[in-house]
C-alpha cells in the first residue's frame, strides 16, 4: 500500500501540490467567510448539553414553554437615583429613547424603572434598580418568532448603545453596557477567532525556528510547516462542514485546530528526517558502485536518488505515521461514544483533523520532497553564518550511530530499577494534586475577563439580585398549591437558604421554584450537594432540577456511564494495533500503563496550576476553583493519543533493529539513538504550539493547551527517554514474547516494513 502511494506521488508531484492548493484555498475561503457566512458566526456557546439528562429535559421544558421574545438589555451605571433632580432628568431623557426603541421593527415593548408611578423607588421595579441606587436596567423585548430576528436585534443594540451619551445632561458620569444572548455568545466566539490567530502567530514562527535548528536550514524546516498550514485550512473546512449538521461549540475550533497543527508538524518532521537518512543511504550506496566521480555526483543529486529515498521514506516512516495516526484517532474517537454533545463533536472533528494531518504527511510533504529533495543535499545558507555553521552542522545532520541518546540508553541499562523507581516517584508526586480535583461546567466564567459582557454579568449578579436567576431551579409537573407545600420540604434541606414562590410557566403546564443556597458559587460543592438532596426527595410528582450544578452532576454521570465502554474499546484497539506492529503481548500492555502514569502527572500539574491558582499571574487567569469537566475528558483522550504517538515513533525504530537481529538492549539503544532527537524535537515543537494557545484569553483553551503541553513534555522526557528504556531493559527478550498461537497470527497478518 505504501509503495503504491509513494509511486503515485512520485509520478505526479505537481498534481498533488495543485490539489492541495485548491483544497487549502477553498477551505480557507469558506471557513473565514470570504465565500458565505464562514465558520465563526455558526458557532455556539453555553452549558454543555447532555441529551436525555434530567437537567437537559428541564431546560427543554422551560425553553419550550417560553412565549416571550428575546431581550436586549442596557445596564446604565454612574447615576445617583436617590437624587430627585437626577431621577427627573433621566426620566425626561428616556422618553424619546423609549419612543425610538418601540418604533423599531420587531420590538414588542420597552421597560425601565422610570415607567413606574413612583419611579425608581417603586417596589414594583426593584429588580430594575441596583441595590446601591447608582444604576438601572432598560430592557427591550423583541417579538417572538421574528423572521429576521438578527436584524431587529442589531438595530436595538445599536440604538441602546447611544443612550448613555444622551443621559449625560442629567447624569454626566453615566455609562452603559448593552447585552443580549447573542452578544454573550459573540464574546466567546469572537475571542475564539482572536485566540486562534494569536496562538498561530506565536506557535508557527517558534516551530519554524526549532525546525531550522533541527534540520540545519530553512528549506527542510519549511516542509513540515507547509503541511501544518494545509492541515489548519483543512481542519477549518471540516469544522465548517460539521457546523452545518451539529451544534458546534466555539471551544471545539481551537482545541481541534491546535491538535491538527501539532500532529502535522510531528508527522512532517518524522517524514523529512527519515528522508534525510534514506537519501544519505542512497548516496552512500551509489558511491560504492565505483562509478566515475562526476557521474556519481550527478546521480546522487539526481531525480532517481530522490525518488528512491522518497519511496523508502513513505514505506517506513509513512507506516509509522499511519500507525500513530490510527492510534491517536482511536483514542479520540472514544469521545463519540459518550453522550454529551460537546464531547461527541470534539471526537468527530478531532478524528477528521487527524486524517487530514495524516494525508498531508503521506502526500503533500513527499510531493515537496520529490520536487525539492535534491536541494536538501546542498549546504544551507545559514551554514555560512559564523558560529552557526558548527551548531547547524551537528544538529542538522543525520543522527550518528552513537550519540547522546545511545549513551543515555546505556546508562539506563546499567541501573534500570533505579530509573524505574525514581521516575515513578516523580510522576507520583506530580500526579498527587489530582486527588483534590474539582470538576466544573462553567457558564459565564468562560467569557474573557476583558469583555464588557463579563462585566455586565458580574455587575448584574452583584447589584441586581432580583433580576438574576437563582443558582438552582426546580421544574415541577404539578399545581402551584401542591408545589408550595413541597417547597417547605426543599427549604428544610441543608445549605438551602430560601425557596422562592412557585411560579407557573407561561404555558401553565409546569411550576418553577427558585432555590437559593448558602454559597455564591453556582457550580461549587454546596450547589451540587443541594442538587443531589433535592433529587433524593420523593414529592409524588415529576420534577426536574436544572442549573449549572445540576448540569455538572448530569455531565459527570454521563461520562461515568459511557467510560467503561469507550475506555475498554480504546484500550483493546490500542493493544491490538501495537500487537500487529510489534508481535508482542507485553509491549502494548506496558505502553498503556506508562502512558496512564504520564497522563496522571500532567493532570496533577494542571490541577495545581488552574484549580489552586499557582502561576495565575504569569498565565493571566482568575482561578475558578476547578477544571472544566470536558477539558479533563478531552485531555485524557487527546493526551493518551499523543503519548501513543511518541510510543509508536520509538517502538518502530526499536523493532527495526530487533528484526535486523540485534539483541534487546542493542535494539533499544540504536532505536533510541535514531528516534530520540526526532521525539524530543517534535515534543518541543508541539509543546510550543500548545503553549502558544495558552496565551489566549479563554479559560478552556488555556486549560487544554497547558495540560496537553505538560502531557507531551512529561511523556517525551521522563516516560519515553527513561521509563520505557528502563522497563524494556528489565523485561529483556520477554518484551517480544507472545503465545505461540498469537505468534503465528502475527506472522500471517502482522504489519512490517
Amino acid at each position: 500500500m505504501f509503495d503504491a502511494l509513494a509511486r503515485g506521488v512520485i509520478r505526479r508531484p505537481r498534481t498533488t501540490l495543485a490539489v492541495w492548493a485548491v483544497l487549502v484555498v477553498s477551505c480557507l475561503a469558506l471557513a473565514l467567510g470570504a465565500v458565505g457566512d464562514g465558520l465563526f458566526p455558526s458557532l455556539h456557546s453555553g452549558e454543555p448539553r447532555v441529551p436525555g439528562a434530567e437537567s437537559q429535559e428541564g431546560r427543554d421544558i422551560l425553553s419550550s414553554s417560553a412565549e416571550d421574545g428575546e431581550e436586549v438589555t442596557l445596564l446604565v451605571q454612574g447615576t445617583d437615583l436617590e437624587d430627585p433632580d437626577v431621577s427627573a432628568g433621566l426620566a425626561a431623557a428616556l422618553i424619546p429613547v423609549r419612543q425610538d426603541v418601540e418604533g423599531l421593527d420587531g420590538v414588542a415593548g420597552v421597560i425601565d424603572p422610570f415607567l413606574a408611578p413612583e419611579g425608581p423607588q417603586d417596589p414594583l421595579v426593584a429588580s430594575l434598580v441596583s441595590t446601591s441606587a447608582d444604576g438601572f436596567l432598560l430592557i427591550a423585548e423583541l417579538e417572538p418568532g421574528l423572521d429576521d430576528g438578527g436584524a431587529a436585534r442589531r438595530a436595538v443594540q445599536d440604538r441602546l448603545a447611544e443612550v448613555p451619551a444622551e443621559l449625560s445632561d442629567a447624569a454626566p458620569e453615566a455609562r452603559g453596557i448593552v447585552s443580549s444572548t447573542e452578544l454573550v455568545v459573540s464574546a466567546v466566539t469572537d475571542r475564539v477567532e482572536a485566540d486562534l490567530a494569536r496562538g498561530e502567530a506565536i506557535a508557527l514562527p517558534l516551530s519554524l525556528l526549532v525546525m531550522v535548528v533541527v534540520f540545519g536550514g530553512f528549506l527542510a524546516a519549511s516542509m513540515p510547516l507547509v503541511g501544518a498550514l494545509a492541515s489548519i485550512a483543512g481542519g477549518l473546512g471540516a469544522l465548517l462542514g460539521f457546523a452545518q449538521v451539529i451544534e458546534l461549540d466555539a471551544v471545539v475550533v481551537n482545541v481541534v485546530t491546535v491538535l491538527g497543527l501539532g500532529l502535522s508538524i510531528d508527522y512532517g518532521l518524522l517524514i523529512v528526517s527519515r528522508y534525510r537518512e534514506e537519501i544519505a543511504d542512497v548516496v552512500a550506496s551509489t558511491a560504492s558502485t565505483g562509478l566515475p566521480l562526476r557521474r556519481r555526483r550527478r546521480r546522487a543529486h539526481g531525480r532517481a536518488a530522490v525518488e528512491e529515498a522518497v519511496r523508502r521514506t513513505v514505506r517506513t516512516a509513512g507506516r509509522t505515521v499511519t500507525f500513530s495516526a490510527v492510534t491517536v484517532a482511536v483514542a479520540i474517537s472514544a469521545l463519540m461514544l459518550l453522550s454529551p454533545d460537546i464531547l461527541r463533536s470534539l471526537g468527530a472533528a478531532g478524528v477528521s483533523v487527524v486524517v487530514i494531518a495524516l494525508a498531508t504527511a503521506l502526500t503533500l510533504v513527499p510531493a515537496l520532497l520529490v520536487l525539492l529533495g535534491g536541494r536538501l543535499q546542498r549546504p544551507s545558507v545559514l551554514s555560512r553564518v559564523p558560529a552557526l555553521d558548527r551548531l547547524l552542522g551537528r544538529l542538522g545532520d543525520v543522527a550518528p550511530e552513537d550519540g547522546v541518546f545511545s549513551r543515555l540508553a546505556r546508562g539506563v541499562h546499567r541501573r534500570p530499577w533505579l530509573v524505574i523507581v525514581g521516575v515513578v516517584a516523580v510522576l507520583g508526586v506530580l500526579a498527587s494534586p489530582v486527588l483534590g480535583l474539582q470538576l466544573r461546567n462553567s457558564t459565564t466564567d468562560l467569557i474573557p475577563a476583558s469583555s464588557d459582557q463579563r462585566e455586565f454579568i458580574t455587575v448584574l449578579g452583584e447589584d441586581y439580585p432580583a433580576a438574576t436567576t437563582p443558582p438552582v431551579l426546580v421544574v415541577a409537573d404539578t399545581d402551584v398549591a401542591t408545589a408550595q407545600t413541597w417547597a417547605q420540604e426543599v427549604a428544610a434541606l441543608p445549605d438551602v437558604t430560601a425557596v422562592g414562590e412557585p411560579t407557573p410557566t407561561e404555558s401553565g403546564e409546569h411550576v418553577v421554584l427558585g432555590v437559593d443556597i448558602a454559597s455564591s458559587d453556582a457550580g461549587g460543592e454546596v450547589a451540587t450537594d443541594v442538587v443531589r438532596s433535592i433529587r433524593d426527595l420523593d414529592p409524588g410528582f415529576p420534577t426536574w432540577v436544572v442549573g449549572q450544578a445540576a448540569n455538572q452532576v448530569d455531565f459527570m454521570a454521563a461520562v461515568a456511564d459511557g467510560l467503561p465502554l469507550a475506555g475498554g474499546l480504546v484500550l483493546l484497539a490500542v493493544v491490538v494495533l501495537l500487537f500487529l506492529m510489534t508481535g508482542s503481548v507485553l509491549i502494548p500492555v506496558k505502553a498503556v500503563l506508562v502512558n496512564a502514569l504520564g497522563l496522571a502527572a500532567a493532570l496533577g500539574v494542571t490541577t495545581w496550576v488552574f484549580q489552586e491558582g499557582h502561576l495565575s499571574g504569569l498565565l493571566g487567569f482568575t482561578p475558578i476553583g476547578g477544571l472544566e469537566t470536558y477539558v479533563v475528558v478531552v485531555v485524557v483522550a487527546f493526551g493518551f493519543g499523543l503519548a501513543m504517538d511518541y510510543e509508536v515513533f520509538l517502538l518502530a525504530r526499536i523493532k527495526e533493529y530487533w528484526d535486523a537481529g540485534h539483541d534487546n538492549d542493542a535494539a533499544v539503544e540504536h532505536g533510541l539513538q535514531r528516534s530520540g532527537r526526532i521525539i524530543t524535537s517534535a515534543a518541543l515543537i508541539i509543546t510550543l504550539v500548545f503553549l502558544g494557545f495558552v496565551a489566549g484569553e479563554l479559560m478552556v483553551i488555556k486549560q487544554v493547551g497547558f495540560a496537553l503541553a505538560v502531557t507531551v513534555l512529561v511523556d517525551a522526557t521522563l516516560v519515553r527517554m527513561l521509563l520505557v528504556p528502563a522497563t524494556m531493559t528489565v523485561l529483556g527478550k520477554w518484551n517480544w514474547w507472545a503465545p505461540a498461537p498469537l505468534r503465528r497470527l502475527h506472522d500471517r497478518i502482522g504489519l512490517t516494513h
